[in-house]
């Protein structure tokens, strides 16, 4: 018979359904469902059983869009199996609804492809585990609302009280409980029946019905109930179900709801709505200042950590304190202070030294980091951010043991952080050009895409989907719920993050931030540049939609045609491969290049000693500038303060004044003032006038003067002075105490060495050893990549041909069963070895019994192709590769049946 002439029959097990697809759908399945693949199943039978495993369908669920799971929990209160059509009523009611019509083939096709669902559309299977889990029960009510069914709410109740129900509701009695029963479900599921029987009831006896429609569907009754329930428990419109508890069963709940599982059904997604729009011109511009501000946020947070951080805390991270120290430093509040903490800890540049005191300092990552062009170091920093697991809006909150989550500390990852930012950025690129969306609308959107990550796992299961989604830490912080779980607040921190690191500009999505995403630009942006201006300011007064030319990559492709038109389920948001990260930061760092401010050259001095840096200032100079003065202010110009501290810290440094007359003069666009250079020459004149040595310590000077005005000055007492000689003092201080006491005085001294040179102490940047950034955690297995799903899926192929390949019988008809569905074969050693000299030259296929040498057994179908040396070489299909197995290792032999194909 061909194979166009063979009835095609229905499959009557998720393992036959699987085999009835291709290997693209195959791959398809394990892509969406990654924890299949690890390790590769050995056939299709144990893919079919390692789907319906709770852990596997838990975290298939927890993936599901809001509709896609609506319809699954439709599928658990219907019958099993369930017509199409009685799925489609169930969501969409007796008065059907063309949205969800629309919607439902997609959400089954999703169930189908992820094994959740199985059989044709006349007999649709929710996958057993599926079932139990989204099924009500008194102990996990349905999302739907629904109880038990009638035949499941009298299990437990006595014949003659079934009879007594059945008489009341008007039918006849019956010889048996179950035809009772079956009759009282037909009448309830009977529109025109079930409305009559109604009709008999009382208004008051309705009013408790209304109540129970929608959940919970359980009701308190007294041992003597009232004449309204007494109405209803003597119909079987309620029934008990445990003393003092009655229950309303599933087909009464569904003719008084119209047919409909659900109260509220949303095939649609929610609409992102926007908050309010500006130019791109005006977001990009907005976006690189951001950006730029970002760059020198971090840059200010190492430099204070540039000679040794602060302390690690024994259980790590940073402590509040020094939180605290650190924020009021970059004058931030501590929670952004802990952003950017983070954010450097995750780029690389910052990271703990190792050492017996351990502390915090820059990497040496950190010093090449610097060197790069502005634009491509602000890209390592977003691209950090945009794949971290670690959440730094969990700063200052409660783990699950009540302690508190600390900056650089553990309990920070949350796997599903990435995910987020991603798609929350997705949705912001799926809005016209320069709008800024509305936080709440964003978070509703998402929790229709997660509903179980929002509501804290599935009903009736308690699976996953639980507020930390990784399995790094329990603890969130603040409290959880659909209005603040945890996606919603992941959200809400990468719009505000979004915005501090210039991905967003005044809350819409800037031209960088797009192709950071991999995403092309708008079709604006190939525009002339003048007729990019002329777009930008006619946007001011009224934006323009995005153009059809807007089109996205597959993964990242919006997944409604809004706002109308239902839509598929959004696709999921695959991490890019390190190339094409390293591409969209190429093609983000070009665009946000020219929005950058050229670094200068030069500063305007002022005669109240101080400079004014109207810009960024070039590295060099602002290296120098930061020894010679104190940053006053900083924002849009920075203002330096010269003082004789800071003049002595860069004399300590090793610049002599001349030097320091001639960087001022090179590098001010005005005059040196007066003041500026006397404060210098006075500062040189006394440098080093004094020199501090070891006695313990020794201070000698020229000038006896100066030594008794010394030793006058009563602060001088706890140095423990006294006079050497006329030119010299020791002091029972150590040269680190005298040289700070002196300055202290008001001296100042400069180090001596053992020679009687002066000491050049020039602060070194403490750098910790070679570190690498902190890895993601990872949200169950990754996803597997095009070559080893394609292995993956010739391996179940080829173990499926060798677990149901029929063999022949003894006296070589086929006995009609599959190789795998016995024990291994048992064959002679001579007749083995006869088998498969035949089979070499006759070119059959066998299956046989291995054991390796651990000892672990196994089927295998071969096609011999020498025989030689006591091994056996052969092409095996399970394997699909080339084999030697020696002959003492094969348990038996067994011929496969022709092929009637």
């Amino acid at each position: 018979m061909s194979t166009e002439e063979k009835p095609v029959s229905a499959p009557r097990s998720l393992a036959e359904a699987l085999r009835g697809r291709d290997d693209t759908e195959l791959a398809a399945l394990l892509r969406s469902r990654p924890d299949l693949v690890t390790p590769v199943p050995t056939d299709l039978t144990q893919l079919a059983t390692r789907a319906g495993t709770r852990a596997s369908v838990v975290r298939a669920l927890d993936r599901l869009d809001r509709f896609t799971l609506q319809t699954a929990q439709a599928l658990a209160v219907a019958a099993d199996p369930a017509p199409y059509g009685e799925l489609l009523g169930l969501l969409a009611g007796d008065e059907g609804d063309p949205a969800v019509s629309a919607a439902l083939p997609g959400a089954v096709r999703t169930l189908r492809e992820q094994a959740l669902v199985w059989g044709g559309d006349d007999r649709l299977r929710l996958v057993r585990t599926a079932r139990e889990l989204l099924s009500p029960s008194p102990q996990h009510p349905s999302p739907t609302g629904l109880g038990p069914t009638v035949r499941e709410a009298t299990a437990g109740m006595s014949p003659g009280r079934i009879q007594e129900i059945v008489t009341a509701a008007g039918l006849p009695s019956t010889h048996d409980a179950v035809s009772a029963v079956a009759a009282l479900t037909a009448l309830f599921t009977d529109r025109e029946r079930m409305a009559a029987l109604l009709a008999e009831v009382p208004f008051e006896s309705l009013e408790v019905l209304e109540r129970l429609v929608w959940g919970p569907p359980y009701g308190q009754v007294t041992a003597d109930p009232a004449t309204r329930l007494r109405r209803l428990l003597d119909r079987g419109l309620l029934l008990p179900t445990a003393p003092g508890t009655v229950v309303l069963p599933r087909e009464v709940a569904l003719h008084l709801r119209g047919g409909r599982a659900h109260r509220t059904v949303e095939p649609v997604p929610p609409r992102v709505g926007a908050a309010a729009t500006h130019s791109p011109r005006t977001v990009d511009a907005t976006a690189a200042g951001q950006a730029y501000t970002a760059l020198a946020t971090v840059e200010e947070l190492l430099k204070d950590w540039d000679e040794g951080g602060p302390a690690v805390l024994r259980s790590g991270g940073l402590s509040v304190r020094d939180l605290k120290r650190t924020a009021a430093a970059l004058d931030l509040p501590e929670q952004v202070a802990a952003f950017w903490v983070e954010l450097a800890y995750l780029s690389g540049l910052l990271a703990s030294d190792g050492e017996a005191d351990e502390r915090y300092a820059a990497t040496p990552a950190y010093d090449t980091w610097r060197e790069r062009p502005a634009a491509e170091r602000w890209t390592t920093l977003a691209a950090a951010w945009l794949t971290a697991t670690r959440t730094p809006g969990l700063v200052g909150g409660r783990d699950a043991k009540d302690h508190t989550l600390s900056a650089l500390g553990p309990g920070l990852d949350r796997s599903a952080a990435p995910e987020v930012r991603r798609r929350v950025l997705t949705l912001l690129a799926e809005l016209p050009e320069g709008t800024a969306p509305d936080a709440g609308s964003v978070a509703e959107r998402l929790r229709w895409e997660r509903p179980l990550r929002a509501t804290g796992g599935a009903a009736g299961s308690g699976p996953t989907g639980t507020d930390t989604g990784s399995g790094a830490g329990s603890g969130t912080g603040t409290g959880a719920g659909t209005g603040d779980d945890l996606r919603s607040r992941l959200a809400r921190w990468t719009l505000t993050e979004a915005e501090m690191l210039g991905v967003t500009g005044r809350g819409a999505l800037s031209a960088h931030g797009r192709a950071l995403l991999g995403m092309p630009a708008p079709a604006s942006k190939a525009q002339p540049q003048a007729e990019r201006a002329d777009r930008a300011d006619r946007a001011d007064r009224a934006p323009e939609p995005a153009g059809p030319g807007d089109r996205l990559p597959v993964h990242h492709r919006p997944a409604a045609p809004y706002p109308d038109s239902p839509a598929p389920p959004p696709p999921a948001l695959t991490a890019p491969t390190p190339a094409e990260q390293a591409a969209a930061s190429a093609a983000a760092a070009r665009l946000l290049a020219p929005q950058l401010p050229e670094p200068l050259d030069h500063v305007l001095l002022q005669a109240d000693l101080t400079a004014v840096a109207p810009g960024p200032l070039r590295r060099p100079l602002a290296d120098t500038l930061g020894v010679l003065a104190d940053v006053e202010s900083k924002g849009g110009a920075t203002v330096y303060r010269f003082t004789p501290g800071s003049v002595r810290r860069a004399l300590d440094a090793g610049r002599a004044a001349a030097d320091l007359h001639a960087f001022l003069a090179a590098h001010s666009r005005t005059p040196v003032p007066q003041p500026l250079t006397y404060l210098i020459d006075d500062v040189a004149r006394r440098h080093g006038h004094l020199r501090v040595g070891a006695a313990s310590a020794y201070v000698r000077c020229d000038d006896d003067a100066m030594l008794n005005e010394i030793l006058a000055d009563k602060r001088a007492a706890e140095l423990g002075l006294r006079r050497l000689a006329p030119t010299v003092l020791a002091a029972q201080a150590d040269p680190i105490g005298l040289l700070e006491g002196l300055r202290r005085m008001g001296f100042a001294p400069a180090a001596e060495s053992a020679g009687g040179d002066v000491l050049v102490t020039r602060a070194d940047a403490r750098r910790t050893p070679p570190r690498t950034a902190p890895e993601p955690v990872p949200e169950g297995p990754p996803v597997p990549d095009d070559t080893l799903l394609a292995a993956a899926v010739r391996a179940v192929r080829a173990g499926d041909l060798a677990s149901t390949a029929p063999r022949k019988a003894k006296g070589g008809e086929a006995d009609g069963t599959g190789a795998g569905s016995g024990e291994l074969p048992r064959t002679g050693v001579a007749e083995t070895l006869a088998t498969v000299q035949a089979a070499v030259l006759t070119g059959e296929t066998l299956w046989i019994g291995y054991v390796n040498a651990e000892g672990a057994a196994s089927q295998r179908v071969i096609a011999p192709v020498r025989v030689e040396g006591g091994f056996v070489t052969a092409y095996d299909h399970t394997a699909d590769a080339v084999r030697t197995y020696p002959l003492h290792r094969i348990t038996g032999v067994a011929e496969l049946a022709d092929d009637e194909n």
